[in-house]
């Protein structure tokens, strides 16, 4: 069986240990646990006709104070970027968390996640913000841990991504 480490990586409280918990699990809860320093999960997924056991690097969120340990991305073949679809200040954090992984670790497959799909309404994060990430290559997938709406697709696509990746086929 082929094994892929993947990180997740944010802005603080955007939901990535629960798109894990909500992946791995399919558990969600409401009480909010900062992740201090990484927690690291496992799930088997298939793409087309081959198993991938994803080894799920939840990396702590990243906001003036803290910054995310680079290092964690050593040996990974991809990564899931996080953004929290009520504050567009964490969409702009994820840019910058993409340029620090592309000088750190190279350019790796990604998938941008707009967590808290069920709080569209509610959204910072606007269509033309999502259309602007689009235009630049990114794929983009809207997504609810507390509903479990794209959780599944998001790890899904990255993973596939990671098996048809060559240096040619990367998002830049």
């Amino acid at each position: 069986m082929i094994q892929k480490k993947i990180c997740l990586l944010g802005a603080f409280a955007v939901g990535k240990t629960s798109l894990v918990a909500r992946f791995v699990k399919s558990i969600y809860s409401d009480q909010y646990i900062t992740t201090v320093g990484v927690k690291v999960d496992k799930k088997v997924v298939k793409v087309d006709d081959r198993e991938i056991n994803l080894i799920v690097w939840d990396l702590a969120g990243e906001d003036e104070f803290q910054k995310v340990q680079m290092s964690y991305l050593s040996g990974a073949s991809g990564y899931l970027l996080v953004a929290d679809g009520t504050r567009l200040n964490t969409l702009e954090i994820a840019r910058m968390l993409r340029e620090r992984v592309n000088e750190n670790a190279g350019k790796l497959p990604f998938i941008l996640i707009i967590n808290k799909a069920d709080l569209e309404p509610e959204w910072e994060i606007d269509d033309q913000a999502i259309a602007e990430c689009e235009a630049q290559g990114w794929t983009v997938i809207k997504a609810s841990a507390k509903i479990g709406e794209g959780v599944e697709n998001a790890f899904t696509a990255l993973a596939k991504k990671i098996s048809t990746a060559s240096g040619s086929e990367r998002d830049s």
